[in-house]
């Protein structure tokens, strides 16, 4: 691996850690500040992406490309996510929601955009994990996956079109007092947020072990990738009267783009794998 892979490995490995760190710390920005910024990180980060992956993508073996194709469908959304390090942690009151609902709008289309193409470069994971001979956790993971994403969308379109109109058309005085029927439709979609999330990161889990079981990834990482899979899991499915720190910690495992961390790190080890710097036909060890 060349310096510059090695740079742009751990400069894509920091990028969802860093924009939530950005996004959690500085809450909503001016977006004449952040989209800039966040244009000048899209086209360094499409840049680490190909210098990472550059071999596999040019590379004539269709075992390499598939792999490259693979981890382009997971990685990829994240250029569009790291907006979100501008736009802040969703609003908390309906003032805030009409003020920014073009925003809103734009943050769950691309999480609807980006959860398609993640569920896609999954699938065609469980479909190259079956030809390897792992059948029953790949399977498993493209089960869980085919349940999460028309939650995920239906729970996405809540967020981002629903609510957006809910709270424009809203009279005066429910602002104080919120309509019943708004207080139902909320209580539904936290059952199917909590549902939706729990199965992608059961995915994860799964195909973590499946990547393990083929020799594909070290164990090491697998064993990090199903464990904290397992937890998030665990915690987004944890009743909403959970209090104190458990309370924080159930909440960042539900926030929406949470779930596909795990995924997108799996993805850059993929690119190592087609790269080559690690053997696909390593012998399956420490499992």
């Amino acid at each position: 691996m060349t310096n510059s892979q090695k740079l742009s490995r751990f400069y894509l490995t920091l990028v969802p850690f860093l924009a939530a760190v950005i996004a959690l710390a500085l809450g909503h920005s001016n977006p004449q500040l952040y989209l800039p910024i966040w244009l000048a990180h899209a086209l360094l980060m499409a840049v680490a992406v190909w210098r990472l992956g550059k071999n596999c993508f040019t590379n004539p073996d269709p075992g390499q490309k598939q792999l490259g194709t693979i981890a382009l469908l997971v990685a990829i959304p994240w250029i569009g996510f790291t907006v979100f390090a501008g736009m802040g942690p969703p609003p908390t009151s309906i003032p805030e929601w009409v003020q920014t609902a073009t925003e809103q709008q734009i943050r769950y289309a691309l999480l609807i955009a980006g959860g398609i193409s993640i569920t896609a470069g999954l699938a065609l994971l469980a479909s190259q994990l079956r030809e390897h001979g792992e059948k029953t956790y790949s399977l498993l993971g493209l089960l869980a996956i085919s349940i999460a994403l028309p939650l995920f969308i239906l729970n996405m379109a809540y967020w981002g079109s629903y609510l957006v109109e809910s709270f424009t058309n809203f009279p005066p005085g429910s602002i104080v007092k919120r309509p019943d029927w708004y207080l139902a439709m909320r209580a539904l979609f936290t059952w199917i947020s909590g549902v939706e999330v729990a199965l992608f990161y059961l995915a994860s889990a799964a195909f973590g072990r499946a990547l393990q079981l083929v020799g594909w990834l070290k164990p090491g990482a697998c064993r990090l990738y199903v464990t904290f899979s397992l937890v998030g899991a665990l915690l987004s499915v944890l009743p909403s009267f959970s209090i104190g720190p458990l309370e924080i910690v159930t909440y960042l495992v539900s926030i929406p783009a949470f779930p596909f961390i795990i995924p997108y790190l799996m993805a850059l080890n993929l690119l190592d794998l087609a790269n080559g710097y690690l053997s696909m036909n390593q012998n399956k060890s420490d499992q």
